[in-house]
């Protein structure tokens, strides 16, 4: 019956479903097909062997993961950094989009978000050189800072102090990307009805009552959209900018499970690819857990607000 209602649904709309089949296509070849793959994970792989050829061992790559002494630092290091991003980047993006909400002059208005949007486009690698060019406590501007107010010698090296790691992550990106991620909460709150404004000026509300009252209200279930969306994201750490910090001796708090991932399956003479994609496909299933958890509870405490 369902495929039969499906059928007569392609013959009425055959237009649409055409425009479908390049993205049905991409997603199938260069999502699906390549999951085949992770089959290699409950195996000895050997590329010599193949997938196919390569013996089967079961759980035996999870176990040496979940035995292992990097376990425990790599999951605490990733979750630190996630929710540590989570919580300096969210509050301060809808309060900044509630800021430049209530500007009045469009001209400075859009010179702000003009400003704040153009960290984005820059590269974690030229960000990475500009923290390490700023930090340099003989030529950067934090030594000639230091010497300038009365300081004898040289700072401490920032970057080789592993308590400040967690710290210049987080707040470079948050420098980077604020700007971009108060995009989707401006636009929400264009939607609010410039009549509810003008009545609650006509009853005496000042600015910060109007903001607390009707626009933060308006940004609720796409604060709880974006907090779902992020949840996906808790365990997946950017390898590029975390890679490009670390050094031996941060390497206790910036070691996450992307970089030993990489160290452990590439850079670790190529020979555990399987150990590799076990850890990959552990990360991938805790993830979809924390989605589907966080979606639940979003959907239960914001009148079903959901992704699914």
């Amino acid at each position: 019956m369902v495929m039969t209602n499906f059928l007569i649904q392609c013959r009425k709309r055959w237009q649409l479903f055409l425009f479908l089949i390049p993205a049905v296509a991409y997603i199938l070849v260069f999502a699906y097909y390549p999951m085949f793959g992770v089959q290699i994970a409950f195996k000895d792989f050997t590329p010599g062997a193949g997938i196919w050829g390569s013996p089967w061992n079961g759980l035996k790559h999870f176990q040496k993961f979940f035995h292992s002494y990097q376990f425990s630092r790599v999951i605490l290091n990733t979750i630190r950094l996630s929710f540590y991003g989570l919580l300096v980047n969210t509050p301060l993006a809808i309060c900044m989009s509630l800021a430049i909400n209530a500007v009045r002059n469009i001209r400075f208005k859009k010179t702000i978000q003009t400003i704040t949007y153009m960290p984005h486009f820059i590269s974690v690698v030229v960000l990475v050189g500009m923290i390490t060019q700023m930090l340099n406590p003989v030529m950067g501007i934090y030594g000639t800072i230091y010497q300038l107010l009365g300081g004898s010698g040289y700072p401490k090296d920032i970057l080789t102090q592993t308590g400040a790691f967690p710290h210049l992550y987080v707040w470079s990106g948050t420098w980077q990307n604020l700007g971009w991620s108060t995009i989707i909460y401006i636009a929400a709150l264009s939607n609010v009805d410039l009549e509810l404004h003008e009545a609650a000026e006509i009853e005496g509300a000042t600015r910060l009552q109007r903001i607390r009252y009707i626009d933060f209200p308006t940004l609720l279930p796409t604060a709880s959209i974006m907090l779902v969306l992020n949840a996906g994201s808790i365990m997946n750490v950017g390898f590029e900018k975390v890679f490009l910090m670390q050094n031996s001796t941060n390497l206790a708090l910036s070691e996450v499970i992307s970089t030993y991932v990489y160290k452990v399956g590439m850079s670790a003479g190529g020979t555990q690819f399987s150990y590799a994609s076990a850890i990959g496909l552990f990360n991938s299933i805790v993830n979809c857990i924390i989605l589907v958890v966080v979606n639940a509870f979003s959907r239960k405490i914001d009148n079903g607000v959901s992704l699914f």
